[in-house]
């Protein structure tokens, strides 16, 4: 019997961010991952502070990136990985409206440290930009991708990764631990993504899938150095390629790219390229999102060796840093969980088996 602090069920951007938390305070832990599709591996890659949408900003976005940086920074040179790339952030503007919007949106507390109060007028070489551009600061790009593969290697020469489909029916409850076919953990912490929608024990928790499609396009003559946000994000990727997208599909619940979504992306995207561009790669995947918009962190309240964290929706590159610190606190110091975040805003989705 392998006896362990914790068992962290599910490696995207939240599980990495929790094993480094337990990495720090030196527990010993093992990941179990089936290696299968991950929301976050489809992710854009940006982290950007502000709803470009609304001009507003999202939950806690000061604090979380405050954080997220330096883990990002701190994360990659960890790995020994040129992973994390200052990007700028460009509002391609469609209208004076558009525009007028920007600069009310200055006065709104917090944004004004984001928000670029010049307008950006240099064209960009293939791109419609009759009103111009608002430029967001702060703002940056991860392949995650590489990250996570990067650190599963790490994982794997530590010994702390086991390549196989977590198995719930396995789980055997103590008093004071759980049992995990020949491993003993304080905690097992689950962070599958939409995945969890699979598991017994937290399924009846609104995650809500909704699944989103990227495109991939080479364009030799779209010279881009920065996230361009119109109706959708157009991600320079290097080699004149570029990642665009992501839709919101929330009836399809697999990792398939549709010809639908293509279309969608497509039929968008040529109102704002001016330039000649051809489709060499499409993904997809389903981001574990909830009705409230808010993060799933916490203890089942009727096993409280088993715990959560999921439901990061599109903003998992940023708020994962700051949500495993908080989960941690909690399960090791009992440090309470922000209402807003508790699973235990939903009680009545928990029954003891």
């Amino acid at each position: 019997m392998v006896e362990i602090d914790y068992i962290v069920v599910g490696l995207g951007l939240a599980g990495m961010a929790f094993c480094e938390q337990l990495t720090a305070n030196h527990k010993e832990f093992l990941v179990i991952e089936s290696g299968g599709a991950s929301a976050s591996r489809v992710s854009g890659g940006v982290y950007n502070p502000v709803i470009l949408k609304r001009y507003t900003l999202p939950w806690e976005a000061e604090k979380l990136m405050d954080i997220a940086v330096p883990y990002y920074e701190q994360l990659t040179k960890k790995l020994q990985l040129n992973a994390m790339f200052p990007t700028p952030v460009l509002r391609l503007f469609s209208s004076a409206e558009d525009q007028n919007n920007w600069f009310e949106a200055l006065d709104k507390p917090g944004l004004s440290r984001f928000l670029s109060p010049k307008l950006e007028r240099e064209p960009i070489n293939g791109i419609d930009s009759i009103f111009h551009y608002g430029r967001v600061r702060e703002t940056g790009r991860i392949d995650v991708p590489a990250v996570l593969d990067a650190y599963k290697a790490h994982l794997i020469q530590k010994k702390q990764w086991l390549d196989e489909v977590f198995e719930h029916e396995q789980i055997v409850i103590e008093n004071d631990h759980v049992m995990y076919k020949n491993y003993r953990a304080r905690y097992i912490v689950f962070a599958e993504g939409y995945g969890v929608k699979k598991n017994p024990f937290f399924a009846k928790l609104p995650v809500v899938g909704n699944k989103g499609e990227y495109i991939f396009i080479k364009a030799e003559k779209l010279i881009l150095d920065a996230a361009l946000k119109s109706q959708f994000f157009i991600i320079p990727q290097g080699n004149q390629r570029f990642k665009v997208g992501a839709t919101f599909n929330g009836k399809d619940k697999d990792n398939n790219p549709t010809q639908s979504a293509r279309e969608e992306i497509l039929l968008k995207l040529r109102k704002v390229l001016t330039c000649e561009f051809e489709v060499v790669d499409q993904e997809a995947g389903v981001r574990p999102t909830t009705g409230d918009r808010r993060p799933l962190l916490g203890k089942h309240p009727h096993y409280p060796n088993l715990a959560l964290l999921n439901g990061l929706g599109t903003r998992g590159i940023m708020m994962s840093p700051y949500l495993a610190g908080l989960l941690y606190e909690n399960l090791e110091n009992g440090i309470k969980l922000p209402q807003t975040v508790d699973v235990m805003r939903f009680p009545k989705k928990f029954e003891k088996r």
